[in-house]
């Protein structure tokens, strides 16, 4: 069932916080419907999760690969980053429904998905190698993830708009959370939101930094793997 559940996933997650969050807890989307407002959200953010996951475990899951046949380490991670983009290129499909369902017209904005996706996909490569590279030694790291990428939903734009945060508190925002940034520019590439500048020149910026040291970090710690895993 991995075709049906690519799809089947996002929107059951839509439908349960479109009930309790948009109709019964009625939390503002603008004059965006809210179960688009929000799929459009769930769409990254669950690329985001699944990435992060498959990466962190991944050197552990391939032990016997990286224990007796020698070759870039690095690519172990990224095979995890990159293996989840099928799904969500299989439910890109269900919110063009979604968009013409609530007559939303796919326009040529669209394209800045390109761009803003690949800019998570360097978010997560970045937290991914720091995860996996921790989990050799660290095996409870594991455990940990999912209950913090649990946490990272509800303070991330996913459920809410952005514009809940006070306009002075937005770079910090994008700082301490990068993937409020890529939601946001998401939301504007496909729905024609505000553009949220601030977000996103945080979140480049931090993305930057934490693929930048999770690089250095992996190779610092990759002479040791086929040791210590």
């Amino acid at each position: 069932i991995g075709f049906a559940w690519a799809i089947m996933q996002p929107v059951f997650m839509m439908v349960v916080f479109s009930l309790f969050f948009g109709t019964l807890a009625k939390i503002p989307s603008g004059d965006i419907p809210y179960p688009l407002f929000n799929y459009a959200a769930l769409l990254p953010w669950m690329l985001f999760a699944s990435s992060v996951t498959r990466a962190s475990n991944s050197l552990i899951d391939n032990s016997n690969l990286v224990q007796k046949v020698y070759f870039p380490r690095l690519l172990i991670p990224l095979s995890g980053v990159l293996s989840p983009l099928i799904d969500f290129l299989i439910a890109i499909i269900v919110l063009i429904g979604l968009m013409l369902y609530f007559g939303y017209i796919p326009s040529l904005m669209m394209l800045w998905i390109i761009p803003i996706i690949i800019l998570e996909l360097m978010l997560v490569l970045g937290v991914g190698l720091w995860l996996s590279a921790i989990n050799v030694q660290y095996r409870d790291v594991a455990q940990i993830v999912p209950f913090v990428i649990q946490l990272l939903l509800f303070a991330s734009p996913v459920i809410y708009s952005s514009t809940f945060i006070p306009a002075r508190f937005q770079t910090a925002y994008g700082l301490l959370n990068p993937m409020s940034g890529i939601i946001e520019g998401f939301r504007w590439a496909i729905l024609g939101t505000a553009a949220p500048d601030r977000l996103m020149i945080a979140s480049v910026g931090i993305i930057i930094v934490i693929l930048t040291s999770g690089i250095y970090y992996f190779r610092r710690r990759e002479r040791i793997f086929a040791d210590v895993v």
